[in-house]
């Protein structure tokens, strides 16, 4: 009885499509035609075009001709997909993009339409389910990896750009394409992130997420080189991944990741650009890079020189009581800065096979920076009133130098790849200061100085190995896996010596001789599953297990200090659901830790600064954060919309905590910096993002952020401070003018905030008071805004740019700390009304015969090969 129900459903299923005699033809237009670009290595192209025509008869000329059915351009990974296409009619798929051969190819739906039932299925149930699954599949047609060629030809007078979409989304991340913001031209990666969506900068550089500082990648790897080391123009796009996968390292507590892709021009051919800048203070700025590749190497290489030049003015106002003496303390300070650094990179690319590429980089870089301060000191302790001058004077200088080895595979199966990376990067720094005090008398005479000098050294050394391999199985899935092992070791010398009142020579002040060494290891492997349900639903899950330990020494004290974290588990799931109207719906959990460093651990007691007296604290253990987010997208033409809710949950947070204790030299109570483990943090909010072309010469990009964020430091006696609701907002506008004119305008604004909960390592404070911890203080509203104009000539090939930065002078960090003894107000402002003019140019020759080309047999033959589909 079953196999004669299915029969009949067999039957009246193959009867209906073949006599159609109802079906209306959007009933027919059921159709799903999806693949892959590749080029003749197997690797991923984007931004190909790939156009859908049918044939059909002009009611004009009654003849037959070809009509545009549906068109798109392929993402990132090289996909394509066009569904509810007729059923019925004559196709063609047509491939095109400057410098590759077009591609024609017919597509049709091969459906059993006959209405005759297969005699094989009267009593075989295997040849009824073949039947089904040709009937339901064969309106779903996969065209596997199509191979794109170049085109042997010489491009001449022609030019064809390709514009990106400013946001590109995927189920673990949001990318955005930064190569068109002009107002970043001849700045670094910090000018970047300021105009960047949901990141917001602070006056120092430091850049946060969320509130929150994230962790820095390159290519998809971690850095030590800081957002102020990397050139603005040498960025392509930024990735933000605010909950990261398994695939990531888990380190980085409550912060996510910014991985910033560099360019990679890997045209056949030779092509490169030359950028030249300078602004208002004196600094500049020189890059060149150059690219050539033919056959099966690829060489690239780039050079840049960046001469800085800053200027700060700010003022702190501290009053304190300590131990019932009331003092106060007012500074004005005058900070410049001048010096420059120099970053080169070469790399080559070996087309082993079509399937197998090595990769090799080497990178050298140096700098030297000549910070100097101007002080004010007032101040009142009880009733008694004096006045000091603080001068500084330091050189800093830094070498650094890297290397980078890498392996690609694909396998015969699509999407199948094996990948290995060697990173290493390691620098040396030197330094010296001269810290001068001069203590004024009633009559503005110097009655005394006391003079402070400080030698440092030391060199980084930071080694990364990882191995991923990706498997694809079944329709939209993929199986991901990798290792992964970190290697970094510090060495640190850091001497203070003082020439006191009335003294005569220096003093070494072993209490303020901070000499390290330390290793940290951090290994980890992990696995996630990637998938679709009826190419709607996709998931990611996957589970990260990592383990760490550290071996640290103090060298004037000879004390060790050990710890071995054990091996901790981080799963990942995350959940996206296409709706109608393309709209998406995503969900992420994950969960993450942040591991005390060795400066934070160790219970070293620095005096070096007697209003700034620091120390590590050896009882800290890791934190462990818990982070959730639900996004929805929508797409319509030109308009984007995304809006995301998150929440963060940590335990045991580590914060910066300012406290009183005991003075060891003065055996007075003081005001001491340390580290804490408060007893967790919550971190909620909602994020709107807008993208939209109002005209056709008029891009705009809207961000705001409504946040909330409170430290629970109930472990601790103190009063923190409470809960509060803060916002921040970016708007970013571009118009295109006649004349090859750009004019960018882009704003921000920040209300009043807590605290970030961590700094980066970089302080946001006065320079005698390092930042306070999260649940002391709150920053002040501010905001500000930047205009640039850029004039394109010598047929596109060439551009000035003209950009000014915090028109307003508007940009203060107004910062207020409190805590048990003390309340603190701090105001600066850095570079406002910077202005800067860039000139960029760029040039390339499509040109076969740079070198000599090798096995044309076989090119040819992979021409021939890449009209198939593999």
């Amino acid at each position: 009885m079953k196999k004669l129900l299915l029969l009949m459903f067999l039957t009246v299923s193959f009867s209906s499509f073949s006599q159609m005699p109802g079906m209306s033809a959007q009933q027919a237009n059921i159709g799903h035609v999806y693949g892959k670009i590749v080029d003749s290595l197997g690797k991923p192209l984007e931004f190909v075009s790939v156009v859908l025509l049918t044939n059909k008869p002009d009611p004009a000329t009654k003849q037959n001709k070809d009509v545009l059915l549906k068109g798109t351009v392929t993402k990132a990974n090289g996909e394509f997909s066009f569904d509810e296409l007729p059923i019925f009619g004559k196709h063609k798929l047509k491939i095109s993009s400057v410098g590759y051969k077009t591609i024609e190819m017919p597509v049709a739906f091969q459906l059993m339409m006959n209405g005759k039932p297969n005699p094989k299925a009267e009593n075989d149930p295997a040849e009824q389910m073949k039947m089904l699954k040709n009937l339901l599949g064969g309106v779903d047609k996969d065209l596997g990896n199509i191979k794109f060629y170049e085109d042997n030809q010489i491009l001449q007078a022609v030019t064809v750009t390709a514009t990106k979409a400013l946001f590109e989304s995927d189920i673990d991340k949001k990318v955005f394409n930064v190569e068109k913001n002009i107002v970043t031209a001849g700045g670094t990666a910090v000018d970047i992130m300021k105009n960047v969506p949901s990141l917001q900068v602070d006056i120092d550089g430091n850049v946060k997420l969320r509130n929150a500082s994230p962790q820095i990648f390159i290519d998809g790897r971690p850095t030590t080189l800081s957002l102020d080391q990397i050139p603005a123009d040498a960025i392509e796009k930024v990735e933000v991944i605010t909950n990261p996968s398994a695939k990531y390292d888990a380190s980085g507590g409550n912060a996510g990741i910014l991985n910033l892709v560099l360019k990679k021009n890997k045209k056949t051919g030779y092509n490169g650009m030359v950028n030249a800048g300078a602004d208002k203070l004196g600094g500049g700025n020189v890059m060149a890079n150059f690219n050539v590749r033919q056959n099966k190497i690829n060489l690239s290489a780039m050079a840049m020189t960046n001469q800085m030049r800053s200027k700060t003015l700010g003022e702190s106002d501290r009053f304190s009581d300590v131990d019932g003496l009331k003092s106060t303390i007012n500074q004005d300070v005058d900070s410049r800065m001048k010096g420059g650094f120099f970053f080169t990179r070469l790399g080559l690319d070996y087309f082993v096979t079509n399937r197998t590429t090595l990769s090799a980089a080497g990178i050298i870089g140096q700098g030297k920076f000549n910070p100097s301060e101007n002080i004010d000191i007032n101040t009142l302790r009880g009733s008694v009133s004096s006045y000091s001058n603080r001068i500084s004077a330091s050189d800093r200088e830094f070498r650094m130098k890297g290397m980078q080895l890498g392996l690609k595979h694909n396998f015969t199966k699509s999407g199948e790849e094996l990948t290995a990376d060697l990173n290493y990067f390691g620098g040396k720094n030197d330094g010296s200061g001269l810290f001068t005090t001069n203590y004024y008398g009633d009559a503005n005479t110097i009655y005394g100085s006391q003079i402070q000098k400080n030698l440092s050294n030391g060199n980084n050394n930071f080694l990364t190995i990882q191995t991923d391999y990706v498997r694809p199985f079944g329709n939209k899935g993929s199986l991901e896996m990798g290792l992964r092992a970190q290697i970094n070791n510090i060495k640190n010398i850091n001497e203070n010596s003082i020439k006191a009142l009335g003294a005569n020579d220096f003093k070494v002040i072993n209490s303020a001789t901070t000499n390290y060494q330390s290793k940290n290891d951090v290994y980890a492997a992990y696995i996630s599953v990637a998938g679709a349900y009826k190419k709607v639903f996709s998931y990611k899950v996957g589970l990260r297990a990592e383990s760490s330990k550290y071996n640290g020494k103090l060298l004037n004290t000879n004390e060790d200090f050990n710890n071995k974290f054990p091996i901790s588990l981080f799963p990942s799931v995350f959940l996206s659901k296409d709706l109608k109207k393309n709209q998406q719906i995503q969900m992420s959990l994950t969960r993450r830790i942040n591991r005390p460093n060795f400066f934070q651990l160790i219970p070293f007691v620095d005096y070096t600064d007697s209003l700034n007296i620091t120390k590590g604290n050896a009882n800290l253990v890791p934190e462990f954060t818990y982070s959730s987010e639900i996004s929805y997208t929508k797409a319509k033409g030109v308009n984007t919309f995304i809006g995301s809710v998150y929440y963060k949950y940590t335990d045991n947070l580590i914060t910066r905590y300012l406290g009183q204790e005991i003075n060891q030299i003065s055996g007075k109570t003081d005001l001491i910096n340390t580290y804490i483990n408060a007893n967790s943090s919550n971190n909620y909010g909602f994020e709107l993002t807008g993208i939209t072309k109002p005209k056709k010469w008029w891009d705009l990009t809207a961000n705001v952020n409504f946040y909330n964020s409170r430290i629970n430091v109930s472990n601790i006696e103190i009063a923190s401070t409470p809960a509060l609701w803060s916002m921040f907002g970016k708007l970013n506008n571009n118009f295109k003018l006649p004349k090859k004119f750009t004019i960018q305008l882009s704003a921000d604004y920040q209300s009043k905030t807590n605290l970030p909960i961590n700094s980066g390592g970089q302080n946001f404070g006065p320079p005698m008071n390092q930042v306070q911890s999260a649940s002391q203080g709150y920053i002040k509203p501010f905001y500000s805004v930047d205009f640039a104009i850029k004039k394109t000539f010598l047929k596109d090939a060439a551009s000035l740019t003209l950009s000014v930065n915090d028109i307003f002078r508007s940009r203060y960090a107004v910062q207020y700390s409190e805590g048990i003894g003390f309340t603190q107000n701090y105001s600066r402002l850095t570079n406002p009304q910077m202005i800067r003019v860039n000139f960029s140019y760029r040039f390339g020759k499509m040109d076969m015969s740079l070198f000599k080309r090798q096995n044309t047999k076989s090119q040819q033959e992979g021409m021939q090969n890449g009209m198939q589909m593999q």
